[in-house]
């Protein structure tokens, strides 16, 4: 029986390794973390993280021939192919700070598998990692191999969260990467002949090492880039009368463009995008392609321009100032379906409302209230760091933070209302309710444009949604700072 191993047990590792279970039968499956907590979820009834259909694969398979352990030496040591998926986050001091890829934790990983290793293995990259992680990786295990033989594959995830499970069921591509020997071609087809079990031969492409790690930021790259290049245009279509809604319509027709990634909002948020565009600028400048890494670094910039302009939009609609005003989110999660919180662009609202000294009170339906306080006491990019390391800004505005179990409970009494997630249930709310019990006159600021403005505005809303023709109220207040 082959046996995969794959050290993390987080958003990629967890479900990557139930689709292996659920498909592949004859394969075991283990999945270790040093965090016990984290492996007493997946054990457990309630998993770690929210993904729809994730539980039904796990409990599928778990204790059959998929398992969660702590014991991670002692299944990588068993291990054929081991799968790392330990975080890379964006370096906070030294060299490349702010940018750089942080490889500590892929380092360790790599050290522990030569350690243990008794026998040859397969190394699987599924972390996002900057280009040329294979060739460090490779100089760690040969020089510490003890006459065991390593072979390093790239297989990048392009899983989106929210429809992790049916992306793992029927990817678009699966991408191996390899070296261009013997030994590497042999490492490609053992790997293929795992995803074979279920997904069609056209759809698992193979390269060298390097186009596979690099296909993966580019990827998040351009994905990224559309939805800054739709923002953009939200700014102008606001300035100008024109509906985002309509032109994003009308230029997704074309075939050329397509028609996904172009919802204008408050900002991408989410573990990768930014990540890997900043490691994708960090390096270029390391290959001395400034003019390349200007244009990259652009996208992020937009991105942060466009949450700081809702901001402004926020706080110039309500007389220019929320101190003391009660504002409620609905929505902390960067995106409907998932409970994960990594760079959303709630972070940056609230914590720009909180310097203005507005009273927040958010409703999250899977996010926690712990983890919401967390992420506004967090200094940026601590994120994706061990728990312990994350130094926490324990400011006084997270005082002027309530988290309650509802939007309606949110809403009440307070002056204006942000929609940060799209979450489905905000589209179906009764704003009539909502208005009756907020403070008149009553704004609604649309970051996801998941409400019918014309309906709220005959309710009696003062609305602004991003990228809509705008409100005679707020039309000639300044748009950003």
């Amino acid at each position: 029986m082959v046996k995969i191993c794959c050290i993390g047990a987080g958003y990629v590792g967890g479900p990557t390794m139930a689709m292996i279970a659920l498909k592949c039968p004859d394969i075991e499956v283990a999945v270790v973390d040093i965090s016990v907590p984290r492996i007493a979820a997946w054990n457990s009834e309630t998993l770690p993280i929210f993904e729809p259909g994730l539980d039904e694969v796990v409990k599928t398979c778990r204790g059959k021939n998929l398992f969660f352990s702590t014991d991670v030496e002692r299944h990588v040591a068993e291990a054929d192919i081991v799968f790392v998926s330990v975080n890379t986050p964006t370096k906070t001091r030294g060299l490349g700070a702010g940018k750089a890829a942080d490889l500590t934790y892929w380092e360790s990983a790599a050290r522990m598998i030569a350690d243990v290793s008794k026998s040859d293995k397969i190394v699987v990259e599924k972390s996002t990692v900057p280009v040329k992680t294979a060739e460090a990786i490779e100089k760690i295990l040969s020089h510490n191999n003890k006459g065991v033989s390593f072979q390093i594959l790239s297989n990048p995830e392009f899983l989106a969260e929210g429809t992790a499970v049916e992306d793992l069921k029927a990817p678009d591509r699966v991408l191996i990467g390899g070296r261009e020997t013997p030994a590497g071609r042999q490492a490609v087809e053992a790997l293929k002949a795992v995803y074979a079990h279920w997904v069609p031969e056209d759809r698992i492409l193979t390269t060298n090492l390097w186009s596979a790690e690099l296909s993966k930021l580019a990827a998040n790259a351009f994905l990224a880039q559309r939805i800054s290049s739709i923002n953009a245009m939200s700014a102008l279509c606001e300035a100008t009368g024109a509906d985002v809604a309509e032109v994003a319509y009308a230029i997704g027709k074309d075939s050329r463009i397509g028609s996904r990634f172009l919802n204008a909002s408050v900002g991408f948020g989410g573990s990768c995008f930014q990540k890997d565009i900043l490691n994708l600028v960090y390096i270029c400048e390391c290959n001395g392609l400034i003019d390349v890494a200007n244009y990259w670094k652009q996208v992020v910039q937009i991105n942060d321009y466009q949450k700081s302009r809702f901001v402004q939009r926020v706080v110039s609609s309500m007389f220019n100032t929320v101190s003391g005003k009660k504002v409620a989110v609905l929505g902390f999660a960067f995106k409907k379906d998932t409970g994960d919180t990594r760079e959303t662009p709630a972070i940056d609202v609230c914590n720009g409302l909180l310097g203005d000294k507005a009273l927040l009170s958010i409703y999250d339906p899977q996010v926690t209230e712990q983890q919401i306080r967390r992420d506004l006491s967090m200094n940026k990019f601590d994120w994706d760091h061990p728990q312990h390391l994350q130094p926490l800004n324990l400011n006084d505005s997270v005082n002027s933070v309530q988290v309650v179990k509802d939007a309606y409970e949110a809403t009440k009494d307070a002056h204006g209302l942000c929609i940060l997630t799209e979450w489905d249930e905000f589209r179906k709310l009764d704003y009539q309710k909502i208005y009756d019990q907020m403070q008149k006159p009553a704004f609604v600021f649309d970051g996801r444009n998941v409400t019918n403005v014309e309906e709220l505005r005959k309710i009696g809303f003062i609305v602004y949604s991003i990228g809509k023709p705008l409100d005679a109220w707020v039309k000639d207040l300044p748009s950003s700072a």
